[in-house]
């Protein structure tokens, strides 16, 4: 099966955590995934096109859900469909033009699926805790910092 190459070195707990942020956001918020994120074994953070800035109540519910689906200790999994098929199901904009035919969408359990070629834990107990350490909002974006302790 011919994939996508993959350029970068993910911490897979750190990229683990960044989808499920991602799906929590577009749950709760109903805003895209974070088309600007930066992924880090130290330290990460994501922005958000958002109309507003959060309050800190909204965002320790963030920062709760996350810690609740890592809790869950949901598996990771990795399921492969022709483009066409994905297409149908999934936001494949940030795909470069030349993509393979095939696309790999990582399922964590039945909380969140997306296209992604990146490094990932095998359940989500692996992650560790996470929190977010900072946010601001600024020019339509809310920028959310995280950083993740291990269990």
């Amino acid at each position: 099966m011919e994939l996508n190459a993959h350029n970068k070195a993910e911490y897979p707990p750190a990229h683990t955590a960044e989808h499920l942020l991602n799906g929590t956001m577009v749950k709760m918020f109903g805003c895209p995934r974070s088309p600007r994120a930066h992924v880090e074994r130290t330290k990460s953070k994501l922005d958000y096109p958002m109309t507003r800035q959060l309050t800190d109540e909204e965002i320790a519910e963030v920062e709760r859900r996350v810690n609740e689906q890592i809790a869950r200790d949901l598996p990771v999994v990795m399921e492969f469909m022709p483009a066409e098929e994905a297409a149908k199901r999934f936001n494949l904009d940030r795909l470069p033009d030349d993509a393979s035919p095939m696309v790999r969408i990582v399922r964590i359990g039945d909380y969140d699926a997306c296209p992604c070629i990146g490094a990932h834990v095998e359940h989500t107990s692996q992650i560790g805790t996470f929190r977010i350490t900072s946010a601001r909002y600024a020019d339509g974006w809310q920028r959310l910092v995280f950083r993740l302790k291990e269990s």
